[in-house]
């Protein structure tokens, strides 16, 4: 009887951890330019963000630099690309490049 028990744990577990994979918080996704591409492997990227003044109304552009992986090494500098949040993969870099919309003139 325990092993039954076992098998039916097993298979239980086994659903629980898809359900979970399949249940994955969806991650950010940003546009942005590429302002150096002199580290390895690594692109440094400026995201525009957009906001209302809460008070005023205004829209103000807020511009943050975020470190992106590049594995293929590909993004240049001007280049307009997206990136995806991903696990941390450095002690600063959080994102990773998904594509190159653009290449620089």
């Amino acid at each position: 009887m325990s092993a039954n028990t076992e098998k039916v744990e097993a298979a239980t577990a086994a659903e629980e951890t898809t359900a979970t994979a399949a249940h994955r918080p969806h991650r950010k996704t940003r546009r942005g330019y590429v302002v150096s591409d002199k580290m390895q492997k690594t692109v440094v990227v400026e995201v525009e963000d957009r906001v209302k003044h809460p008070l005023y109304g205004k829209v103000i552009r807020r511009t943050s630099k975020v470190k992106v992986h590049d594995e293929a090494g590909t993004a240049g500098v001007g280049d307009l690309v997206t990136i995806m949040e991903t696990r941390p993969i450095s002690a600063t870099k959080r994102f990773r490049i998904v594509e190159i919309i653009e290449k620089a003139k």
